[in-house]
């Protein structure tokens, strides 16, 4: 069975809905029998690439509210975000355009390690503020990871892995999806956001029994 995940680094739910699908997995009963797959989305392709604007004042100006009320608003997601064990840090964060993390991603993909490339990344952004829009930031985690630091740069350097990228935005595209996280189970059943725990509990049920999977 395959769930495929649309998200991007720097949207506040996608990491939220990340930690849900990996709990309902677990509590399933079905681990190992379900092939997750991340998915690029830009939520906003306009952000400078060389950005230092700090998250909360990109906020005000976009809702066009003051600092104060701005970080209000955050707080709701920092305390959803802690009800998953995360602890969200809205004062370090700074906007970040994401394209060249996607790049990375879907090359740390063929190399067998997607999976923690992206999770290294919002862990990278929510966590720790780093700048993820930055190729010397983004050169530190894939070293981290022990993936080869000189290829990664040429990667940056280049365009490979732009039209892998554009392809997911363009299938989300077709799919009608308007924000992220968004999932799909199976090609057949869809979530669109970080919904209630039950919910993703209830679909993999579903998409499980119906593909024949049987509790571990």
């Amino acid at each position: 069975m395959k769930v495929e995940v649309w998200s991007d680094y720097v949207c506040p739910f996608c990491y939220i809905g990340k930690r849900q699908l990996e709990k309902a997995i677990k509590d399933s009963g079905y681990e190992g029998q379900i092939e997750v797959e991340y998915k690029s989305f830009l939520l906003d392709p306009t952000t400078p690439v060389d950005t230092e604007e700090p998250v909360i004042s990109s906020l005000a100006k976009k809702y066009q509210v003051s600092e104060e009320q701005a970080k209000n608003m955050t707080e709701n997601v920092a305390t959803r975000a802690k009800e998953v064990g995360l602890d969200y840090d809205f004062d370090q964060m700074k906007t970040a355009n994401t394209v060249a993390a996607h790049r990375l991603a879907k090359w740390a993909e063929t190399k067998g390690q997607g999976h923690e490339m992206s999770e290294r990344l919002l862990k990278a952004y929510f966590l720790e503020g780093e700048a993820i829009g930055k190729s010397d930031v983004l050169l530190r985690l894939v070293e981290e990871l022990g993936l080869n630091k000189a290829e990664a740069k040429e990667i940056l350097d280049g365009n490979q892995f732009k039209g892998d990228v554009e392809k997911d935005i363009f299938e989300a595209q077709q799919l009608g999806v308007r924000g992220v996280p968004f999932f799909v189970f199976d090609n057949k059943y869809g979530i669109s956001g970080a919904q209630p725990q039950a919910l993703f509990e209830q679909t993999i049920e579903q998409a499980a029994s119906e593909a024949g999977l049987k509790h571990k």
